[in-house]
């Protein structure tokens, strides 16, 4: 069981991100290193704690932390998504992105938890992988050495019907 505890003051967010048309592009090298230099970029000026993160090819799941009485998360998105497609213009495919994402409030300790674990678990609900570990794109791995997820974690876990799917 993960060791969570924390103070839930309306400002944790879950999220995902899809692409347009879900193209499969996000796990590339490039992609990634254009959405990591987009979310730092960002942060710069709309600071953020990434809390949680799954990086699939076509999507992403996330959950941030954001400053207290600070909500302004689709500003956020929209900055992350335009330096990530200014920076990975390639041959004129924009929109990399679906015009929109999906967000949910993390309410208490067990929303937090279910989420936390549909993001990690999520290769292997994909088919990806067999374990979640040996997904490279994760938070996980952090987690893991900074002992808040046992290092075999995602045997025999449950992902209550309706999580990540709101």
């Amino acid at each position: 069981m993960p060791n969570y505890r924390r103070f839930y003051s309306g400002n944790i967010v879950f999220f995902t991100v899809v692409t347009h048309r879900r193209i499969s592009v996000l796990t590339g090298e490039a992609a990634r290193e254009s959405l990591r230099n987009a979310i730092n970029n960002c942060r710069k000026v709309y600071p953020f704690a990434i809390e949680a993160w799954v990086l699939l090819p076509d999507h992403l799941h996330c959950i941030w932390d954001l400053p207290e009485c600070d909500l302004n998360y689709s500003r956020r998105w929209a900055i992350i998504k335009r330096k990530f497609t200014q920076a990975f213009l390639d041959g004129g495919r924009p929109p990399f992105w679906q015009n929109r994402f999906w967000a949910h409030l993390i309410m208490d300790e067990k929303d937090y938890e279910n989420h936390m674990n549909y993001i990690h678990y999520n290769p292997v609900k994909h088919g990806l992988v067999e374990r979640a570990s040996d997904w490279r794109w994760t938070s996980l791995h952090r987690l893991i050495e900074e002992g808040k997820y046992p290092a075999q974690w995602g045997e025999g876990v449950e992902i209550p019907e309706g999580i990540g799917q709101e």
